[in-house]
């Protein structure tokens, strides 16, 4: 997204929002972007910073070619600075060295942008360090935080921020888009209830990790379906040595999730808004047999609860475990 009008079409509001306050020169000392994965975060914060150390601005839209904007966009710009988790949080250090950045004047300007992604990862000692910042801002100083789920941070911090709340993109529309990228039916209607980022979208594709992980999950389910005693040694002997990483992890209950879903829908005769299956799939009418609606609806709420532990950072043996022996039929 290199304009305002161009965020506009998938996120109005926030467009608006910004644009007004870049006209007015009332621009926050912090701001709180929220959204699901793929809604736009890191683009519209980065599109922002643009617009505010732009050389030849056109209005609220920064120019993209000068000096400023594409120092920016290669990450190099020395009065704009990128934190991200280190592991699985941000961590006290990230942010001592951040408190110490506060303390200089900016390199080429009077201001100094901070974008903090995955701001929920933040520990308590380095959410309350980041609260000295925005208890005492700089006119100078402009902080933008990322996150996927503004309620798992410290209301203190919550307060003191200006909310930017991203909306996802229509799942029509980005299925569409999908298409005319030239990605299989099939697999864009999978793809874009996962994604609403299309770079995201293109990789997922095009991985043969992806592909596995459908078909592991399919042979999950297959399992629970027909032996689920199995489905213990099945979880050991594959789904762990393929689902490592966290986001492998939370990629596979997602799509577990799914399919759980399609043959809900099924019983519920609504076959359209099926994702993983399709209603001419042997698998499909098998499953369908197997588990009745009370148990599908159990079972949802135990995939997104072992969802919600994923990102508790429990660990993830223990998590499967529990899930598969809590699976219902």
């Amino acid at each position: 997204m290199n304009t305002w009008e161009e965020v506009a079409k998938v996120q109005p509001v926030v467009a608006h929002i910004i644009q007004n306050s870049i006209n007015k020169s009332r621009v926050s000392h912090a701001y709180l972007i929220q959204g699901a994965r793929g809604t736009g975060k890191k683009a519209i914060a980065t599109l922002f910073a643009k617009a505010l150390f732009c050389e030849q601005p056109n209005g609220p839209n920064p120019c993209l070619t000068c000096n400023a904007c594409q120092r920016i966009e290669s990450g190099n710009h020395p009065d704009v600075h990128m934190i991200k988790p280190d592991g699985q949080s941000i961590k006290i250090e990230q942010i001592r060295q951040l408190q110490k950045e506060f303390t200089y004047s900016g390199m080429e300007s009077n201001q100094k942008i901070y974008i903090i992604e995955g701001a929920e990862t933040l520990t308590v000692n380095a959410a309350n360090r980041i609260l000295k910042f925005l208890e005492e801002p700089s006119r100078a100083t402009t902080a933008m935080m990322l996150t996927e789920n503004g309620q798992a941070m410290l209301p203190t911090i919550r307060s003191r921020c200006q909310l930017l709340d991203l909306q996802p993109l229509p799942r029509a529309m980005f299925e569409q888009q999908l298409l005319e990228e030239g990605i299989q039916a099939s697999l864009a209607r999978i793809i874009s209830s996962l994604t609403n980022n299309v770079d995201e979208a293109l990789e997922l594709s095009k991985s043969e990790a992806f592909a596995q992980a459908r078909k592991l999950v399919l042979q999950l389910i297959g399992i629970l379906a027909t032996n689920p005693d199995d489905a213990y040694l099945f979880i050991h002997q594959h789904w762990f040595t393929h689902f490592k990483e966290r986001t492998d992890i939370e990629q596979g209950l997602d799509l577990l999730l799914r399919v759980f879903s399609d043959i809900l829908y099924h019983h519920i005769g609504d076959d359209e808004r099926m994702v993983m299956l399709t209603k001419t799939d042997e698998r499909l009418q098998e499953a369908a047999l197997r588990f009745s609606k009370e148990a599908l609806l159990s079972n949802v709420q135990a995939v997104m609860r072992a969802k919600r532990e994923v990102k508790q950072n429990i660990q993830p043996t223990l998590i499967m475990e529990k899930l598969v022996l809590q699976v219902k039929r």
